[in-house]
C-alpha cells in the first residue's frame, strides 16, 4: 500500500431523485479532492436513492440502471478528470427481471470500474426473500489498485466478522464500508474498530445522514479507523467530509503515541484447527422481537 489520503463524504440525499443525487455527489467529490487532496473517496450506501425506496420492488427495478451505465458514467468521467479513486454505492438493476443488487463499485483514477461488490448480507427488511427488494450477492471482492488492496463490504456486512476476515486473508489492506446504519453510535463505532483491529486493516466507514423515502433518519458520524483500532477521523451528524493520511506501515507499534513494538499478527497467529465448525448454520440462543422468515 502507498501512503495516500482517504476521505469519507456524508451527504443527505433527495429520496429516489437519482439525477439530483448524482449531481450532488459530483459536487462533493470535487470538494473532497480540492479541499482535502483526497486520492480515495467513499460515499455512503445507496447514495443515488437513499436506502429504503418505499415503493414496490417492481417499480423500483424500473427506476434503476445496470452497472456500468447511465447512473455511473458521470462519476466515472469526473474520477478520471480529478485523478481520484471512488467508492460509489448504489442500487443496481440486475440482468434478470426484478433482480436488484445493493452494490458498491470501485472506480479508479482513469474512470474505470475495477470492482463491483453486491451486498452479501442484506438487512432482514431489505432481503427480497423477506419481503424487501435486494437480492444478495455471493462473492467477496478485493481489488488491487494503485493505492493498495481494497476490500469491499456494505453496512450490515460489517456485523459478520467472517466476511472481513476473508477479505483480509485475500490481502485487503483497506476495507470500505458504505452504510445506512440505524443502530446506535456505540454499535457503529465498536464494530468498525473491531473489524479494523481484528484483521489489521484500515476501515473507511461512510454513514448516511438525513431521511430516506421510508422516513428513516440516519446519524452520520462517518469514521476512518486504523489497523490498531485508532480513530483517525470522525464526522458529526451533518453534511461534511472527513479525511486522513493512511500510513503504509501501520502495525509497527502496539498503540498510537508509543514506540513499544507490536509483535503479533492476528492473521498469522490464528489456530485454524479449531475453526472447523465455523460454516455450521445456526441461530442465537436468545430470541429477537421478530424473525423475518426467508429462504437461504
Amino acid at each position: 500500500m502507498k501512503e495516500h489520503i482517504a476521505a469519507c463524504v456524508q451527504i443527505a440525499v433527495e429520496p429516489n431523485d437519482i439525477n439530483y443525487n448524482i449531481d450532488k455527489c459530483c459536487h462533493w467529490l470535487e470538494r473532497a479532492v480540492k479541499d482535502y487532496e483526497a486520492e480515495l473517496v467513499v460515499f455512503p450506501e445507496s447514495i443515488t436513492t437513499g436506502f429504503s425506496p418505499a415503493m414496490p420492488s417492481e417499480e423500483f427495478y424500473e427506476l434503476l440502471k445496470p452497472v456500468p451505465g447511465d447512473h455511473t458514467v458521470r462519476i466515472q468521467k469526473l474520477a478520471a478528470e480529478l485523478g481520484v479513486h471512488v467508492i460509489f454505492p448504489l442500487y443496481e438493476r440486475g440482468k434478470e427481471k426484478g433482480v436488484i443488487y445493493n452494490s458498491s463499485i470501485l472506480i479508479d483514477d482513469d474512470g474505470e470500474i475495477l470492482g463491483n461488490y453486491h451486498k452479501t448480507h442484506p438487512f432482514p427488511t431489505e432481503r427480497i426473500e423477506g419481503g424487501g427488494w435486494t437480492t444478495p450477492g455471493n462473492h467477496t471482492v478485493v481489488v488491487e489498485t494503485k493505492l493498495g488492496k481494497i476490500g469491499m463490504i456494505i453496512c450490515y456486512d460489517g456485523d459478520f466478522p467472517e466476511l472481513v476476515r476473508v477479505l483480509a486473508l485475500k490481502g485487503a489492506e483497506i476495507v470500505t464500508r458504505p452504510s445506512a446504519l440505524l443502530r446506535s453510535f456505540e454499535i457503529w463505532e465498536f464494530v468498525n474498530k473491531a473489524r479494523a483491529y481484528d484483521n489489521h486493516v484500515y476501515m473507511l466507514a461512510a454513514n448516511s445522514i438525513g431521511p430516506d423515502a421510508g422516513k428513516n433518519y440516519y446519524f452520520g458520524h462517518s469514521m476512518i479507523i486504523s489497523p490498531i483500532g485508532q480513530t483517525l477521523a470522525l464526522a458529526r451528524g451533518t453534511e461534511e467530509i472527513i479525511a486522513a493520511k493512511l500510513d503504509p506501515n501501520p502495525i509497527r507499534y502496539i498503540s498510537y503515541g508509543t514506540k513499544s513494538p507490536m509483535i503479533f499478527d492476528h492473521l498469522e497467529d490464528r489456530n485454524v484447527k479449531v475453526y472447523g465448525e465455523i460454516l455450521t448454520e445456526g441461530k442465537s440462543g436468545f430470541e429477537p422481537s421478530k424473525r423475518i422468515p426467508y429462504k437461504k
